[in-house]
């Protein structure tokens, strides 16, 4: 049996939502509140079919800068990821320390944290987001450099955009449970083709910024990391300044797994966003 093959029998399908080529069209992405499903995506969408292969069945792995992903152990000693004082005093510092020891970046700076749950009921008790279930990037060339200068004083971002920077997503279960439902479906950067992104505008509360969608492409290859464990962290690139030919982009989407047992307690998760910078 070839390699591809033996890949097959272990890949399930799933259903994806792509955009289509919206031509000239502007685009604008309106993210939910927390606690309400209030997300408004401008544009036409299309269910495709694909096969999403477990990524734990593929030696030698994956990683940042190839694929634009990968899985590492990570034991938090953070007690209650609802507790903002509990994400600032120690879950902070905890991921600054897991990605300089994963990039070998200079420095880290951890800037955003999103909670998420895949029940309407949770959301609206815990004040907290759905699964993003439209595949998509998170930053562009424009965006993320845009992200730097808000957050930093002028001279200090120049400075920093002035050598290569990324940002790296730390995604979590945060209920102490493995992730059964809306897992996430990972895009292998390797198969990705500068034309399959299309920039749309995000408009937030307090900023307008950038995100990317993607046009289908069949030579798409999709994973996925079935049943992670509390003491697993998924690290997505969503953004790297480099281009010469690592992996810059971690397109993904929440999908349903049809392998997830009935009954299956909802995902609860908890994604943080960090500059790194070289």
């Amino acid at each position: 049996m070839t390699e591809s093959a033996a890949l097959d029998t272990r890949a399930v399908q799933a259903s994806v939502k792509y955009i289509t080529d919206p031509g000239k069209d502007r685009l604008i992405y309106v993210p939910s509140e927390a606690g309400h499903d209030n997300s408004k995506w401008a544009g036409q969408y299309r269910d495709h079919v694909v096969d999403i292969h477990n990524a734990r069945s593929v030696p030698p792995g994956f990683s940042l800068d190839r694929e634009g992903f990968e899985l590492v152990e990570h034991i938090s000693t953070v007690t209650d990821f609802y507790d903002d004082a509990q994400i600032s005093e120690i879950y902070e510092p905890e991921i600054e320390a897991l990605l300089k020891l994963a990039t070998g970046a200079a420095r880290v700076h951890v800037f955003d944290h999103t909670r998420r749950a895949d029940s309407r009921a949770l959301r609206e008790g815990k004040v907290v987001r759905e699964p993003a279930s439209i595949i998509h990037n998170d930053y562009t060339d424009a965006s993320a450099a845009k992200r730097v200068r808000d957050l930093f004083p002028e001279d200090e971002a120049e400075g920093l955009l002035s050598r290569r920077f990324a940002i790296v997503n730390v995604w979590r279960s945060s209920n102490g449970a493995p992730i059964e439902t809306a897992p996430l479906a990972l895009c292998d950067a390797t198969s990705l083709d500068d034309k399959d992104l299309i920039t749309v505008e995000r408009h937030s509360k307090d900023r307008i910024g950038e995100v990317l969608q993607v046009i289908e492409n069949p030579r798409h290859r999709w994973f996925y990391f079935p049943q992670m464990q509390p003491d697993e962290v998924l690290l997505l690139k969503t953004y790297d300044s480099a281009t010469d030919g690592r992996a810059r982009f971690a397109v993904h989407t929440a999908f349903e797994d049809p392998t997830t047992p009935p009954g299956a307690a909802p995902r609860e998760s908890i994604e943080t966003r960090a500059f790194l910078f070289f």
